[in-house]
This record gives C-alpha cells, sequence and structure tokens, in this order.
C-alpha cells in the first residue's frame, strides 16, 4: 500500500474495468454470431488461432497503461529526502590536555579540528551552526549562524586546557539554543536542534556526573528541552600524554558518553581514527542536514502508463490495422 494525495482518482478504475468488461462481452458476441454462420474449418485456415489470441494484446496493454495513468492522477505519494532550510546544531568539542594524545594520528585534536571543519563544510546551508568548547569551562566561541565558515576558522584557534567538564559544555550548547529560539519566535516554532558532543575522556569537573551540573544532569536537561545530544567518543584505549615527564594514560570513557546520549535521546557513535571520526561526521550531516517529507510520486507512473498505452496502439495498428 502507498499513500495517494487525491484517490478518489481512483474511481475512473470503475470505467477502465467496465472497458475491459465490454471487451470481452464484444468478443464472445462476436465468437458466437461467427460460430452461427461461418464454416470452422475455412476460418480456422484463413485465420490462424495464434494470430487470434495476439490480437488481444493491445487491448490487455491499453488497460494496463490507463490502470497506471489512473493511480498517476491520484497523486501517489513517497518518502523524499531535501535539505533542511532550517536546523539548529552545536558543535561541543572536548579540549582538556588528553585529547593532545597522539594514538590518533596526528594527535586527537588535530585530527578533531580537521573533521569538524569538513563537517562544517558539508553541513547543508540553511543550517545554524555554533561552536562551543570545554575543558574545566565550556567557552561559546561562534553563536549558531548560517556563516558556517565562522566555525572553521573558530576550529583552528582551538587552545587545550585543564580538567574536564562535559557538562559545562553541554548547558552552554543548550542555552545558545534557547537564545536562538527566542529570537526567531519562541521555542514552539523553532527549528529542530541537535548537539554534537566530541570528547575523548571522562569528566573530572565536578566528580559525580549525577551532580546539577555534572554531564547526566545536563543530558536530562537537554532530553527536557527535545535537544538530542551525539556523542563522538574519540581515541583508543591505549592513549596517553605526556604531564610534566610523566607519560598518563588517557583510555576513551566509551561508557559516560554512551549514557549522555541516552540520557538525551541522541546517538553515541565510536571513532578511532581520523578516517571513521571522518564517516561519523558524514552520518551525522546525512542525519541533520536533510529531512525526510512526503512528496509528489507520480512521473513514475505517467511515464510507465503513457509508454503502455502507445505500445498498444503501435501493437492494435500492426496486427489489428486499427486501433484497439
Amino acid at each position: 500500500m502507498f499513500d495517494l494525495a487525491t484517490p478518489w482518482w481512483l474511481l475512473i478504475l470503475l470505467l477502465v474495468v467496465g472497458l475491459g468488461a465490454g471487451y470481452v462481452y464484444m468478443q464472445r458476441r462476436r465468437h458466437n454470431r461467427a460460430l452461427k454462420f461461418a464454416n470452422l474449418d475455412l476460418l480456422n485456415s484463413v485465420v490462424p488461432t495464434q494470430r487470434n489470441r495476439l490480437r488481444h494484446v493491445p487491448i490487455a496493454v491499453m488497460l494496463v497503461g490507463l490502470i497506471l495513468l489512473t493511480v498517476a492522477l491520484a497523486g501517489p505519494q513517497a518518502d523524499r529526502r531535501i535539505p533542511r532550510n532550517k536546523a539548529t546544531v552545536i558543535l561541543v568539542i572536548d579540549v582538556s590536555r588528553s585529547m593532545n594524545a597522539t594514538d590518533v594520528a596526528p594527535s586527537r585534536i588535530k585530527a578533531a579540528q580537521q573533521a569538524a571543519k569538513k563537517f562544517a563544510d558539508d553541513l547543508t546551508d540553511g543550517i545554524n551552526l555554533g561552536l562551543i568548547s570545554y575543558a574545566g569551562t565550556a567557552a561559546t566561541l561562534v553563536s549558531p549562524t548560517p556563516d558556517h565558515n565562522a566555525t572553521k576558522v573558530a576550529v583552528d584557534k582551538l587552545q587545550l586546557e585543564d580538567k574536564t567538564a562535559t557538562g559545562e559544555g553541554i548547558f552552554a550548547a543548550i542555552q545558545q539554543i534557547k537564545t536562538l529560539n527566542a529570537v526567531l519566535g519562541g521555542d514552539k516554532g523553532a527549528p529542530p536542534a541537535r548537539i554534537v558532543l566530541e570528547s575523548d575522556g571522562k569528566e573530572t569537573v565536578p566528580d559525580d556526573p549525577d551532580d546539577p551540573r555534572g554531564a547526566f544532569t545536563a543530558a536530562r536537561k537537554a532530553k527536557e528541552e527535545r535537544i538530542p545530544v551525539n556523542t563522538i567518543s574519540f581515541g583508543t584505549s591505549t592513549g596517553s600524554v605526556d604531564l610534566e615527564g610523566d607519560r598518563i594514560p588517557v583510555p576513551v570513557d566509551d561508557e559516560s558518553l554512551n549514557k549522555i546520549a541516552s540520557l538525551s535521546g541522541g546517538e553515541f557513535f565510536t571513532a578511532s581514527s581520523l578516517d571513521e571520526l571522518t564517516k561519523v561526521y558524514d552520518t551525522l550531516q546525512q542525519q541533520i542536514g536533510y529531512e525526510t517529507r512526503k512528496g509528489d510520486n507520480s512521473r513514475p507512473w505517467l511515464i510507465a502508463g503513457t509508454i503502455l498505452v502507445l505500445l498498444a496502439a503501435v501493437g492494435a495498428v500492426a496486427l489489428n490495422r486499427r486501433l484497439p
């Protein structure tokens, strides 16, 4: 089954069925009349059985063509992916010291910058894109704007700092989205919004992610505001950084990032290389940059129906020397 914009056009199918039934009725009458007055042996020698069967093909093809044209008139609908002309996306990138680990070449932060810039390049033009970085605190580097180049410029200037306050990054993103929505006329008429959070480690400020300013609390707030948080766990389990001469292990923390996504209604992704990270961003760009809407899908039906009707006409002329 499929959706139809104007299904009442299907009533024409009754006429098509009537036309087919009328043709069968006329053929039977014609056959019965021939049986009464014709010499069957002579008739079969003049008009072979094979030719008698073929002469019915054009009308059958025409009837199928008329059915397809009738469906086209009814306006069949199909899902179509079209670029969004309005939406808000906030990139939230972890700039804690652990992002300096080189388990991802050339380093986690350098790879993150490259992938984020490509994401900004590929994102649909009508989407407002913003950028927030966070370490011990969150900083709004770019407020949501359709000028994606502003985000690319800011990404190049990211600087590493101490600590990891994931919750502050999410809260800052929520605030930016709400501020933009207020400018656009309030939350009811606001375009869809999404947060894309990229991090490699566990939150260190505060100690408990369920703290009022913690990551899990922020994720619940995002859920309340209907703003999904898609999280990207970036790095490997063997990552480490050099801090004041000591080699400190900084494995990725998939568990907490997965829970943030789950609590907010978003999706969780992992990436352990630049290529994988780029693929994740490509997936997000397809999800965020496009929306699925019902649209007219009558063209294939119209083309097929027209072709069959034309073939029926050609076949009728070729076989019967007349139109069906």
